[in-house]
């Protein structure tokens, strides 16, 4: 029988210019959660670098910034650089997926979810969880 820990999953990431949050799948690749936020510096890509060897990632699903309009955001760019270090360094598929609306339906997740008011605007929070929303279409459509 397989060690259902052995198996590899899938990790997303809610890319931001100061904070990453990151959810993961069960091993089974059933449903994602949020794992956590890091922030985006030298330390940070450590602590990535550290989830990425320990959980055994087999792919990365990044998320791309849509615009209503149509325009592409801001960050494209920066996303763009950062999938190619992706995958240099960890030898990884990276598949870009449209995150547009995922941080608001977070947010409103966790002001239903969360008692403490102050709690309820944690960016932190609402990253990972951005992550693990996008994570979940990602599994839904397959």
């Amino acid at each position: 029988m397989t060690d259902i820990e052995n198996l590899s999953r899938i990790l997303a990431i809610d890319y931001g210019t100061k904070r990453i949050g990151i959810a993961l799948t069960d091993p089974l690749l059933t449903f994602a959660y949020p794992f956590e936020t890091i922030q985006n510096n030298k330390s940070g890509w450590e602590q990535l670098k550290k989830i990425i060897e320990e959980k055994k990632i087999s792919k990365i699903i990044l998320g791309y910034p849509t615009r209503e309009d149509g325009k592409d955001s801001y960050l494209i760019p920066e996303i763009n650089k950062f999938k190619e270090k992706l995958i240099k360094n960890f030898k990884i598929e990276v598949i870009l997926w449209d995150e547009i609306y995922t941080s608001k339906i977070a947010e409103r997740k966790i002001i239903e979810s969360v008692k403490k008011k102050k709690n309820r605007k944690d960016k932190g929070l609402i990253d990972s969880n951005a992550a693990a929303i996008m994570l979940q279409e990602y599994l839904d459509s397959k």
